[in-house]
C-alpha cells in the first residue's frame, strides 16, 4: 500500500498526478486539490477551474482581479448567437 502525500493515509488505490515534471500520489481528489490547486491572489480560495491569470498572479474570477487592480480580465465573453 502507498501513502497519500497530503493526508498520509495508506491506501491500496492511490493515483498519481504528474505536475511540472514531479510525481504526486493521492488517495482522493480532495487531497490532490488541497495539495496542488493554486490559490486566488485576492481572496485565497482554491482555484479548481480554469481561473484567470495576469503575469504570475492567479485569480478565481474577474471580480477578484478587479479588486486587485487588474481591469482587463473578464470571466466570459457573451456570444451573439442564441
Amino acid at each position: 500500500m502507498q501513502r497519500c502525500e497530503n493526508c498520509g493515509n495508506s491506501y491500496a488505490k492511490v493515483f498519481k498526478v504528474i505536475m511540472n515534471g514531479k510525481e504526486h500520489k493521492f488517495d482522493c481528489f480532495e487531497c490532490a486539490i488541497q495539495k496542488l490547486a493554486p490559490h486566488c491572489t485576492s481572496c485565497g480560495t482554491r482555484i479548481i477551474g480554469h481561473g484567470l491569470e495576469s503575469g504570475d498572479q492567479m485569480f478565481c474570477c474577474a471580480g477578484c482581479a478587479r479588486a486587485f487592480g487588474i481591469e482587463e480580465l473578464v470571466d466570459h465573453i457573451a456570444s451573439s448567437g442564441g
